[in-house]
């Protein structure tokens, strides 16, 4: 592991992408937009952690933790998982994880406005000197369709690689129904239908601007990135800003 990181640091310039001090990156975007997979170039290429929420809760419920059986059954039953139990989930995992100065991607958190007003209090708390950056995908509804529509993902809970049948869409080659990073099987998502994934969007959609306007309100610059792009080229895009924002 200490040979990636030295590995890593070579390719970076200046020094931006890892610095000793905490910062925290919210990733907005609706689902299929490229959260997950720019997270993972990120992972890959800095040695940052991403926090998915989406994943996190998959973890939970798969392996039946105490959070986990509370939002199955709130899922069995038709509702949406309650603010507090999300952001319980989400405290623990960095009460748990050691930061030590790592760049966190919260990917799929905050959804809502009660889960940024949690989050918010607990991380002026916690990362009082930390940096806190807002990324907005933009990306119109029917690329995000098309994408979903297309996606397979690792089915191992540790891992959750996303992939495609059109491997171009997402610049990643594949073995047939298997994972490349864990040699995991690779399947569908059970959400990841068309009639489903309106529901999703609408969903998305309807806490969406209050969210942004939440951070804008409290003075937090909104930044925006063109997703619908190659992989790779948002990459390239994403790393321009970084360096802006911190050059």
């Amino acid at each position: 592991m200490r040979a990636f990181y030295q590995q890593v640091d070579l390719k970076v310039d200046k020094g931006i992408f890892l610095q000793s001090q905490e910062k925290i990156f919210i990733f907005i975007g609706p689902p299929g937009a490229g959260k997950g997979s720019l997270s993972h170039l990120c992972i890959q290429e800095f040695g940052w952690k991403q926090l998915s929420t989406g994943n996190l809760c998959r973890k939970h419920i798969s392996k039946k933790t105490a959070v986990g059986k509370k939002m199955d059954f709130a899922i069995k039953s038709g509702k949406l998982i309650a603010d507090e139990l999300i952001t319980q989930m989400i405290i623990e995992w960095f009460l748990d994880f050691s930061v030590n100065g790592r760049t966190i991607i919260l990917d799929g958190y905050p959804r809502t406005i009660g889960q940024a007003r949690f989050f918010d209090d607990f991380f002026k708390k916690k990362f009082a000197t930390s940096q806190l950056q807002v990324i907005k995908f933009l990306i119109p509804d029917n690329k995000v369709i098309k994408r979903l529509c297309y996606r397979y993902v690792c089915q191992n809970s540790d891992c959750q690689a996303i992939y495609s049948l059109k491997p171009a869409s997402l610049n990643q080659e594949k073995k047939l129904h298997i994972c490349n990073y864990c040699s995991s099987k690779v399947g569908r998502r059970s959400d990841d239908k068309e009639q489903t994934i309106y529901d999703r969007l609408k969903t998305y959609y309807k806490f969406e601007t209050e969210l942004l306007n939440f951070y804008q309100n409290r003075g937090q610059l909104v930044k925006k990135i063109n997703a619908d792009k190659p992989l790779n080229d948002v990459f390239e895009d994403f790393k321009q800003l970084v360096h802006k924002i911190y050059d």
